[in-house]
């Protein structure tokens, strides 16, 4: 069977507190389990914390594969769920300001991980600075997640206004995160997708799934495990699940599903 090109999806959020890094540590656990090869891209910088909240301590991150000091073999973290993480929390604000030929040669150094990932996770910081818009222009396909609390909508309109407006970023997929009841999940994917067609012309929301609130989900996070391991038949668990399968129907484009256009992408958006 014919190998199909990999999906760069990135896991994002108007603001922190919304459950992303979490979502995309059991997305990533998940996705893996149903017979993907998936790579985690830690990319929340100044707050990176999914080395923290799978209990791992990371030796090496982008910055010493930069510089040479290590290989990508290295650098790489292989959790014992079967995922991979790639830690890149100090070594990005450097990455964003190489030179033209230091930018030619990371994006070689990085190119085998395109035969080794069906799906790329990237786990993005909150917000719309630099750095977190850089990361959501480069991937194909945007996961936005949002919760209950009326500042996450208003921040998640906030992210999708400016990546329209500044960069021409019309389609997004929406999560919805920490529900107390099904009615909820209508309701607040409703509100912000009445706000997107208001307001900005040809934006594109779909709704790839939900969350409940599940106390499974917070002792997981306190014990440092996935919750979808720890818990796999908790509500939150069974949300996660079909978001991944939800996931796997999404298709690669011929021009941008790969893990090297990625790269180009990020790093070469002037």
């Amino acid at each position: 069977m014919k190998r199909r090109d990999p999906l760069v999806l990135s896991v994002t959020s108007g603001k922190g507190g919304v459950g992303k890094t979490n979502l995309a540590i059991n997305l990533a656990y998940t996705l893996q389990h149903m017979g993907r090869k998936v790579l985690l891209l830690d990319a929340d910088l100044g707050l990176a914390n999914v080395d923290i909240m799978l209990g791992l301590t990371p030796q090496y991150n982008i910055f010493h594969l930069l510089h040479h000091e290590k290989s990508l073999d290295d650098v790489l973290v292989r959790t014992d769920y079967g995922f991979s993480i790639l830690p890149a929390s100090s070594g990005v604000p450097e990455m964003l300001a190489l030179s033209t030929g230091q930018k030619l040669e990371l994006i070689e150094a990085l190119e085998p991980l395109g035969a080794e990932t069906d799906i790329l996770l990237v786990d993005t910081g909150a917000g719309i600075g630099d750095t977190v818009l850089y990361f959501n222009i480069a991937v194909q396909e945007r996961l936005l997640v949002i919760t209950p609390e009326p500042t996450s909508l208003t921040d998640a309109y906030a992210t999708i206004k400016v990546l329209h407006r500044k960069y021409g970023v019309n389609r997004f997929k929406v999560a919805v995160n920490m529900t107390a009841e099904p009615k909820q999940v209508k309701q607040i994917f409703g509100r912000l997708a009445v706000a997107c067609d208001k307001f900005l012309n040809d934006v594109s929301l779909d709704l790839a799934g939900c969350i409940p609130l599940d106390a499974a989900a917070r002792r997981a996070v306190t014990s440092q495990v996935p919750f979808c391991h720890a818990a796999p038949d908790s509500p939150a668990a069974r949300g996660v699940r079909d978001m991944a399968k939800s996931i796997l129907s999404w298709q690669a484009t011929k021009t941008d599903g790969n893990i090297k256009f990625f790269w180009k992408k990020l790093l070469f958006n002037d």
